[in-house]
């Protein structure tokens, strides 16, 4: 087994906390939510009959994060002839080694109950002739497991429903358009609340703390790092970067899953990108280069539904042999009645960028999808620092390992959401006022997002070598030296985004090995005699830390 070892950081200058303003109001709440996707609002609605007060705080409005995009739909074994132990399986082969059986375990038995609570709720499944829930296959599964509502508007249908559910208890408070600038830490370095940024919310316009007892982070992905994402514009790491600051500690960032198919707008475009979901070719889509070839024929026995990781290898190594910028997804067989019914969400989006799939090949490049680490938890929800629990994309609960498998993530806010409500009533800390806070404090400006955004894609993206990852790391160290002439929303957001580039791209470097959606060009193969572990990333003395945890890798058998 490998031994564990910690490396000093690349990038040193990051801040330990971010400026802002002296808080100019303040409020209290036994519990604060950050985020509003199904992870946060799950916690919301379980707490809220144990506690007395439940603040949600969403950066946008309600349904704006990364739940209401989900086409495909969410994982569990639902269907006859289905169970738990194969829904495990394909969950540990796609995490290529490094998920926590444990983890992986709760999920996929917690997850029936947990998706049939969601029924009660209100969500509305779709159903086959027979009334029953229906089902689809996406990549690395062995079943048709996938439930999806409105053909392809599954995270839209539960968001709804979820709203719906918080907007009738009275107990929940949801405060819009706020962003979470950074922990409030008590004497003993538990949480005692939390900093906010308020934009157009009345007498609570402007920073200000909300003082409380625990804190939920449940606020999603950190996609806009990168130039190119399915992500909302939202997703700018800051629940994990808040977290990091505060002590905790950040787990797998190098495992970065980008998506096969997402729809490519040429090479000048920025920001989200429309997702081709997977479940197209779970109905029979296929890929093809530009001379019209099966891409994934003799590449894995699934074919077009192997793991997305491989999947996005097999599209980049044609791409880059042949020197186009994006492969074809072929999907005019399923007929226009089929393509309305089933995926009306895609064919209009799809139609709208001038491609109708019904007659046209859909143009196809990989871009980034989903954040496999994040904040480190047990398998309630905690993190290192006392009160702070962390839920959803934003954190490692160790169920997704190095490659998240198909419609895995509602599955893991549903689940760990409602494994979070059962401990943290009995868990609540007493109210403490904060300490002042001597950590340095420190901004980039806002308008240097895009320079990260472009080294990150270029060095740190889908494939890295260590001389790109030497270039991206040299460019964010000075980035991190550049002083923000502004405090701003612009400025805050920007400096998450470089807190977590700096700390994802260390972990790439360091990992000299290919393994799920890690991609080293320079080191290709799988390496479980060295690299069988996690990197741990923890800030001490006002710089980041990255140390390598060894653990023997675990994928049901296979390699």
């Amino acid at each position: 087994m490998p031994s564990e070892r910690s490396f000093d950081p690349p990038v040193r200058r990051v801040p330990a906390r971010l400026s802002a303003p002296d808080p100019g109001w303040t409020t209290r709440s036994d519990v604060v939510v950050i985020g509003s996707g199904i992870a946060g609002l799950t916690a919301a609605l379980r707490l809220k009959d144990h506690v007395d007060k439940v603040l949600v705080v969403t950066k946008d409005v309600l349904a704006a994060g990364s739940t209401q995009w989900a086409q495909g739909g969410i994982a569990a074994a639902l269907g006859e002839g289905d169970t738990p132990e194969e829904h495990e399986l394909d969950t540990l082969v796609a995490g290529a080694g490094a998920c926590d059986p444990e983890a992986v375990r709760i999920l996929v038995n917690e997850g029936p109950e947990a998706v049939r609570e969601l029924i009660a709720l209100g969500t509305n499944f779709d159903h086959d002739a027979d009334g029953l829930i229906s089902l689809t296959r996406e990549g690395g599964h062995h079943r048709d497991r996938i439930a999806h509502a409105g053909g392809d508007a599954t995270g839209a249908e539960i968001q709804r429903a979820l709203i719906e559910a918080v907007a009738a208890a009275p107990e929940i408070e949801v405060v819009q358009h706020a962003l979470a600038v950074d922990l409030l830490l008590a004497e003993d370095g538990g949480v005692a609340g939390v900093t906010l940024h308020v934009m157009g919310e009345g007498q609570r316009d402007g920073v200000g703390a909300v003082h409380c007892r625990a804190v939920v982070l449940a606020s999603g992905g950190l996609g806009q790092v990168f130039s190119q994402t399915t992500n909302p514009s939202v997703s700018t790491g800051d629940g994990m970067a808040l977290a990091l600051r505060a002590g905790a500690t950040l787990r797998d960032l190098e495992f970065v899953q980008f998506h096969p198919t997402v729809m490519y707008l040429g090479a000048d475009s920025h920001g989200q990108q429309p997702l081709i979901s997977e479940a197209v070719r779970g109905e029979g889509a296929f890929l093809v280069d530009f001379e019209g070839d099966r891409l994934m024929k003799g590449v894995h026995p699934l074919e077009d539904l192997a793991p997305r990781d491989v999947v996005a290898k097999a599209i980049m190594k044609r791409m880059l042999e042949t020197g186009q910028p994006h492969m074809w997804l072929d999907a005019r067989h399923l007929g226009e009645a089929f393509w309305a019914k089933r995926f009306p969400t895609i064919l209009a989006t799809a139609r709208s960028h001038g491609v109708d799939p019904v007659t046209d090949l859909i143009p196809v490049a990989p871009a980034c999808h989903y954040a496999s680490g994040g904040v480190r938890t047990d398998l309630h929800g905690r993190s290192g620092v006392p009160g702070l629990y962390a839920t959803g994309e934003v954190a490692c609960s160790g169920v997704h390992g190095a490659n998240r498998l198909a419609s895995n993530s509602l599955l893991e806010g549903l689940v760990f959401s409602r494994r979070i409500a059962t401990v943290l009533p009995g868990e609540l800390r007493p109210w403490a006022d904060p300490v002042a806070d001597q950590r340095p404090a420190g901004l980039v400006p806002g308008g240097v997002r895009t320079e990260l955004q472009e080294v990150m894609t270029s060095k740190v993206g889908v494939l890295r070598t260590a001389a790109g990852l030497a270039d991206a790391t040299g460019l964010l160290d000075k980035l991190a030296g550049t002083p923000a002439d502004a405090v701003d929303l612009a400025s805050w957001e920007t400096t998450n985004l470089l807190t977590i580039s700096a700390a994802l791209a260390a972990a790439a470097m360091l990992r000299e090995e290919t393994r799920g959606s890690h991609w080293r060009e320079d080191f290709p193969e799988r390496d479980d005699a060295r690299w069988a572990g996690h990197f741990d990333t923890v800030f001490e003395d006002g710089s980041s830390v990255l140390t390598f945890r060894p653990e023997p890798a675990s994928d049901g058998g296979a390699s």
